[in-house]
C-alpha cells in the first residue's frame, strides 16, 4: 500500500474545502498557495473564472523589499500587497481559501497582514 505524501494530504483537504467554498463577484475568494520557496495569493471570482488580483514573492517589487522569499516577512508583504490591490478594485470582503494548508505560520501571517490592510474575512 502506498503511503500518501504530505502534499497528497494537502490536496485532499483542499478539495474538501472547495466543495463548499466558492467566490462570487460580491465576495471573491482569496486563495493562498505556499510552496517551499514562495508564497502566492490570488483573488478569484469563481462564477466568471477570473483572477481579479494577484501577488507573489516572485514579483520584483516584493523581492527587493525582503530578505529571502520564504519567511514570515515575505508572507506579510504579500498579504499587504494583495489587500492593497483588492481595495484599488473596490473589493473589501473576501472568502479565505487556505488551499489545504494549516492555518498557522506563514499562511496566518499573510491573512493577518491582509486584514490589517483593510480586507474583511
Amino acid at each position: 500500500m502506498k503511503k500518501r505524501t504530505r502534499n497528497d494530504m494537502r490536496l485532499v483537504r483542499h478539495r474538501r474545502l472547495r466543495k463548499t467554498l466558492s467566490g462570487t463577484g460580491e465576495r471573491p475568494r482569496l486563495a493562498v498557495f505556499r510552496s517551499l520557496s514562495h508564497m502566492y495569493a490570488q483573488i478569484i471570482d469563481d462564477t466568471r473564472g477570473h483572477t481579479l488580483a494577484a501577488a507573489s514573492t516572485l514579483e520584483k517589487e516584493i523581492r527587493t523589499g525582503i530578505d529571502g522569499s520564504d519567511g514570515f516577512e515575505a508572507a506579510r508583504t504579500v498579504g499587504r500587497i494583495i489587500a492593497a490591490r483588492a481595495l484599488e478594485k473596490g473589493i473589501t470582503q473576501v472568502l479565505f481559501d487556505r488551499g489545504g494548508h494549516m492555518y498557522h505560520g506563514k499562511v496566518k501571517a499573510l491573512a493577518d497582514a491582509a486584514r490589517e490592510a483593510g480586507l474583511k474575512f
